[in-house]
């Protein structure tokens, strides 16, 4: 091997240590590990629901049977509703809503909508995040209009975090037509300011490390230093916030669409599932129980697997 191919393999057998090292500490933490087998369900949970309901269309989840209504879990369908109306198996497993809708298929179509406006919101407060508090850490010095760039990102940032974020976002959805669409939009542009802070931080810590330092006096261009050298090391706690920023969009989404100003109709997301069962708690609870404890259960994975990668992601915490 030339010595130019031993240098070439330094930095994969360095990625792949570090990468050896996060899963060594991160499958020892049981609720971390016991979580990502949560959200790996749920992922396989909300593919097979796009794909039975939409494509498929093995659940129909808007389809109204009035005789088969408030009809417990583990219910027969009627005997006189035709096949192309009745659940698969004739089964209700999660029972029905008070219009006679499948449970089970709207759960299953609930679980994509949720997540979808999850990933698609933090990818879009990441991404804004990530750039302005890495402009703000790397070109903070520098100036427009007399004032330092660090300092209008900032004091722009702290302007944000003195609104309360979910009026902020009712108030926006309120005013924009319903749609999964604008939800995570908005969802996406009110929550950045955590990520910004966070990145803003690490540059303004990797700045004056030695290998930045080297990299600067060689004359790398500054592209190279920020993506190359400086971002990849400032990512660490981005995904930790990240992960636990999901599970937010996801109680946001469900919040909204409980009021009323989410998805609308004849969409399902568990929130709106959930408040078309709070008029029926003492004599239909599985409407109210059932996505509740979907949303408490999908938090509750995003949180451990976000504390989790916290412990694996940074040395001081990792156990000796």
């Amino acid at each position: 091997m030339t010595p130019a191919q031993e240098t070439d393999n330094v930095p994969r057998a360095r990625s792949h240590t570090a990468v050896t090292e996060v899963w060594r500490v991160f499958r020892h933490d049981r609720l971390a590990l016991s979580g990502l087998g949560v959200l790996a369900v749920l992922a396989l949970l909300a593919l097979t629901g796009k794909t039975f309901t939409e494509f498929l269309v093995l659940f129909d989840p808007a389809t109204v049977r009035l005789s088969d209504r408030l009809l417990p879990p583990f219910s027969w369908a009627s005997e006189h509703l035709p096949d192309d109306k009745a659940p698969v198996l004739g089964v209700y497993l999660l029972g029905t809503d008070e219009l006679g809708r499948d449970v089970f298929a709207r759960m299953l179509q609930g679980s994509f909508v949720s997540l979808s406006i999850g990933f698609v919101a933090v990818a879009i407060s990441m991404t804004i995040g990530v750039i302005l508090g890495g402009v703000s850490g790397y070109y903070g010095d520098r100036r427009i209009v007399g004032l330092s760039i660090d300092n209008l990102i900032m004091r722009f940032t702290d302007v944000m975090l003195c609104f309360p974020t979910f009026f902020l976002i009712l108030t926006v959805v309120a005013l924009l037509p319903p749609s999964i669409y604008n939800i995570m939009i908005v969802i996406g542009l009110t929550g950045w300011m955590t990520t910004a802070r966070f990145v803003r931080a690490e540059f303004l810590s990797l700045k004056t490390q030695d290998f930045v330092l080297a990299a600067t006096a060689m004359g790398l261009p500054e592209r190279r230093i920020i993506f190359v050298h400086m971002l990849p090391n400032a990512l660490a706690p981005v995904l930790v916030t990240a992960t636990v920023s999901v599970a937010m969009a996801i109680l946001t989404e469900s919040a909204l669409s409980f009021l009323g100003f989410g998805v609308q109709p004849p969409d399902a997301t568990w929130g709106n599932i959930l408040a078309d069962g709070k008029n029926f708690i003492f004599d239909a609870p599985w409407l109210f129980f059932i996505p509740g404890s979907a949303i408490l259960v999908v938090v509750l994975a995003f949180n451990l697997v976000g504390e989790g990668l916290r412990e694996s992601l940074n040395p001081r915490l990792r156990p000796l």
